[in-house]
């Protein structure tokens, strides 16, 4: 492990491992750089491979816990392309990596970047009269207000909700039979400090970037789940059908972490996109 400085005085802690052309893999909101490990070997056998801990997330202590936003996460991420001089990378982002590189578009253009992979998300995930593909489909600033009451209540519970209490109907089953890999899910959630990542939803709730879809010019590679807790297929053929040229791919039987679930189809689809024209 390493870490660099953000220019704001912020320590952001970070994985390199491999050599080849780079790769940058940003994970989602209370994960860590750990949810790339099971594809490390596979991926930085050919590739050298950037895994962040995003600020506030990996137990790291922030000096200002209100900084953990998704315009600070975008400027974090040109902060690791200019000191590590990284150009025409793959980035994949997973849900909240995947609203991280959307910002970093808007802010930052392509800059470093040669082509992306995104991973089961929205462009905007409040709903309104007006907008139908963001959480459930139906997940307006009401519903927004209570599951942060219930974060600042009981993060780990809150957090297990909203996964739980969606379009997966396994999953609210195995919720509500307190099986053993949402038990150990809670515990881990229960050491992490919430106010950061509390701060970091508030983020990315107020965050809509329907209009950055239309104007990636990078190749892109599209990962759905097809049983998501969050998001039905029109959500994913809405955003394939915005960004340019963009290649969509849904893992029926998956849930929003399709890559973990089909691991040997996910590496096997990213190296082939990484390495065509």
């Amino acid at each position: 492990m390493t870490h660099f400085p953000a220019d704001d005085g912020e320590t952001i802690h970070l994985h390199v491992s491999g050599a080849g052309s780079p790769l940058i893999l940003l994970h989602g909101w209370t994960s860590s750089h750990q949810e790339w490990t099971p594809f490390l070997a596979s991926l930085a056998a050919r590739h050298r491979v950037y895994r962040w801990d995003a600020r506030g997330h990996g137990g790291h202590a922030l000096a200002h816990p209100g900084s953990a936003t998704v315009e600070r996460m975008a400027r974090d991420l040109k902060n690791l392309i200019d000191r590590y001089k990284i150009v025409n990378a793959t980035a994949v982002g997973h849900s909240m990596g995947a609203l991280t590189l959307w910002q970093y578009l808007r802010d930052h253009g392509t800059h470093g970047l040669g082509k992306l992979c995104l991973i089961d998300q929205s462009p905007r995930l409040l709903t309104d009269d007006d907008w139908g593909h963001g959480i459930y489909g139906n997940f307006g600033a009401d519903r927004n207000r209570q599951l942060i009451d219930w974060l600042r209540e009981d993060f780990a519970e809150g957090v297990l909700k909203l996964t739980a209490l969606g379009l997966n109907q396994r999953a609210r089953q195995k919720y509500e039979e307190n099986a053993s890999g949402w038990e150990r899910l809670r515990q881990a959630l229960r050491g992490q400090n919430p106010e950061p990542l509390i701060h970091c939803w508030q983020s990315l709730t107020a965050a809509d970037y329907r209009d950055v879809l239309a104007r990636i010019s990078l190749p892109t590679l599209l990962v759905y789940g097809g049983q998501s807790n969050f998001y039905g297929g029109e959500t994913a053929r809405y955003v394939a059908d915005t960004i340019p040229n963009a290649i969509l791919n849904i893992y029926e039987g998956s849930d929003h972490s399709p890559h973990q679930w089909q691991r040997e189809r996910f590496v096997r689809e990213l190296l082939e996109f990484i390495d065509g024209e």
